[in-house]
């Protein structure tokens, strides 16, 4: 698991990337993770001013996840 970055949202706790799989820790405590997320695409979304708004847009829907076991 990468190193994860708190990030102020009302939906995400947390934010890292690493070799392709952007994780994302949400408020619930679940983490999911993208899977073959393109480095440009996972700076664009841990910089975005809104990352629920920039994951809503450019990583749901678009790439496969899983949620890391409990």
């Amino acid at each position: 698991m990468p190193e994860m970055r708190k990030v102020f949202s009302s939906h995400v706790d947390s934010i890292g990337y690493e070799d392709g799989e952007l994780f994302v820790t949400y408020k619930s405590g679940k983490t999911a993770v993208y899977e073959k997320v393109p480095e440009n695409v996972a700076e664009m979304v841990t910089g975005a001013a809104s990352i629920g708004s920039a994951l809503n847009a450019y990583i749901k829907d678009v790439y496969g996840f899983r949620y890391l076991d409990e």
